[in-house]
């Protein structure tokens, strides 16, 4: 069974920096997709950004792309986003998730979240 969990969540001024990071277990190959999803109070899921384990190859929503970077630590089995430049609408419930492949609107697996608050 699939497990992941998110960290590194917490509150940040408008223009700063975080790093979330998610520990994923119970995966049994490496054909497969991780990455970051986020919702805000009483708006939708929104979809972040993605990175495919086997490659390194990275999936994004288009205006998410330039201010955050998602990397992996392939052998401790972690996916990272960074954020910069970060905006008071970024707030929200950021989530790990695991896909099949980058472009899938289906989230297979997904942590408990980490909230992020921009606000000063």
């Amino acid at each position: 069974q699939v497990q992941l969990v998110e960290s590194g969540g917490g509150l940040v001024q408008p223009g700063g920096s975080l790093r979330l990071s998610c520990a994923a277990s119970g995966l049994t190959s490496r054909d497969y997709v991780l990455g970051w999803f986020r919702q805000a109070p009483g708006k939708e899921r929104e979809f972040v950004g993605n990175i495919r384990w086997s490659d390194g190859e990275t999936y994004w929503a288009d205006s998410k792309e330039g201010r955050f970077t998602i990397s992996r630590d392939y052998a401790r089995n972690t996916v990272f986003l960074k954020m910069t430049d970060l905006r008071p609408e970024d707030t929200a419930i950021y989530y790990c998730d695991k896909r099949y492949f980058c472009s899938s609107p289906v989230s297979l697996s997904w942590g408990q979240g980490t909230q992020v608050t921009v606000s000063s």
